[in-house]
C-alpha cells in the first residue's frame, strides 16, 4: 500500500479496490465509529466519530450515486471500483516510455521503447550553448517518437477502453497534449498522474495495477 504526504496537512494512502471495504472498516474501528458518510459523483468523504475523515476522489467517475448517510455507506463506491475495466495506460520519461492496454491487472498490449537525452552539461561558454541545442533536439525527437507510438498503440484502442490513465514525468506528458493527433486520447484521461520510475515493462505492469488502486486522502481532526 502506497502512502504519502499531501499538501495542507494529512497523508494519502492507495489501496487496491477488493481491499476497499476492509480498509474502511478498519478505518471505523480506529477513529471512533463512521459518523457520516457523503456521497456525490466525483468524491466520497467518510467522517469518523472523532473528526478524522478519508476522502476518495472517485476515479473513473462519475459515480452514479449521490447522498448523505449516518454511518459507513460506501457499497456504491466499492461497487463503482471493483467493475472491469479496460484501460489504456501511458507512461511517459525523457529517457523512455512505455503504454499499453490493460484489462484489470493485466497488460494485454504493449510498446516499450528507450530514447537517448543526455543530461545537462555543467560547462560554461559556446560548448554549453551547443550542447543545450543537442540536448534540446534530442528531447523533441523522443517526444515525437513517443507521439508516434501512442497514435499507432493507443488511440485504435480508444472505442474499447474504459479510461486512459497517464504517468511519469508532468511536464514530458504536458508536452504530449500540444500533439494534435492525440486530442481524443488526453480527452479521455484520468486526471491523476502515476507516480513511476522509468518505463519499462515491467513498469507498466505495475502501473496496471496501480491505475485501478482508490486513493484515499486522510486528515485527522484539529481539535485539542
Amino acid at each position: 500500500m502506497r502512502v504519502r504526504q499531501v499538501a495542507g496537512g494529512g497523508r494519502a494512502v492507495e489501496v487496491a479496490p477488493e481491499r476497499l471495504t476492509r480498509w474502511f472498516e478498519g478505518f471505523a474501528r480506529r477513529n471512533g465509529g463512521v459518523a457520516r458518510t457523503v456521497l456525490a459523483a466525483d468524491e466520497v468523504v467518510v467522517h469518523a466519530g472523532d473528526g478524522t475523515t478519508a476522502t476518495v476522489a472517485v476515479p473513473f467517475g462519475p459515480l452514479d450515486v449521490s447522498g448523505d448517510h449516518a454511518s459507513l455507506a460506501i457499497e456504491p463506491l466499492v461497487e463503482h471500483v471493483t467493475r472491469p475495466r479496460r484501460i489504456g495506460l501511458l507512461l511517459v520519461r525523457l529517457g523512455a516510455h512505455s503504454m499499453g492496454v490493460a484489462e484489470g491487472d493485466r497488460v494485454v498490449i504493449s510498446r516499450t521503447d528507450r530514447h537517448l537525452v543526455h543530461g545537462r552539461n555543467a560547462a560554461g561558454g559556446w560548448s554549453q550553448h551547443r550542447f543545450a541545442r543537442r540536448r534540446d533536439k534530442q528531447a523533441r525527437e523522443a517526444l515525437e517518437r513517443v507521439a508516434r507510438d501512442a497514435y499507432e498503440v493507443l488511440v485504435p484502442e480508444l472505442a474499447t477502453l474504459d479510461a486512459v490513465v497517464l504517468g511519469g514525468d508532468r511536464k514530458a506528458v504536458d508536452e504530449l497534449r500540444a500533439d494534435a493527433k492525440l486530442g481524443p486520447l488526453f480527452a479521455r484521461a484520468e486526471p491523476r498522474l502515476l507516480e513511476l520510475g522509468e518505463p519499462r515493462r515491467s513498469v507498466l505492469d505495475e502501473a496496471a495495477v496501480q491505475a485501478r488502486a482508490v486513493e484515499i486522502v486522510i486528515r485527522h481532526s484539529r481539535r485539542a
